[in-house]
């Protein structure tokens, strides 16, 4: 099993789908109460370069960006971990 990466010390690949740590990330629940809970592992897709050719928001996010699965996108700063999806069970 991979151990969880530091984005400082290793990004994933261009559009490689991983988990990532969000420390405190909140996921709202359904309705109108803005009820949450805390979940802070997540799936991602790992977009390289996404802000390459918008100099405001890069500057503003960094170049990176996280597309989630649904309503997930997070900033590349929001992200501190990432490891990748282990393989599921064999068939038998």
């Amino acid at each position: 099993m991979s151990l969880w990466v530091k984005i400082n010390d290793r990004l994933p690949d261009n559009n490689q789908r991983v988990l990532a740590f969000i420390p405190e990330n909140k996921v709202f629940l359904p309705g109108m109460q803005l009820d949450f809970e805390i979940r802070e592992i997540v799936v991602l897709h790992f977009r390289e370069n996404f802000y390459a050719e918008n100099a405001n928001k890069k500057e503003k996010y960094g170049p990176h960006f996280w597309s989630g699965e649904g309503n997930s996108n997070h900033f590349f700063k929001d992200v501190t971990h990432w490891k990748t999806i282990p393989d599921g069970p064999q068939k038998t």
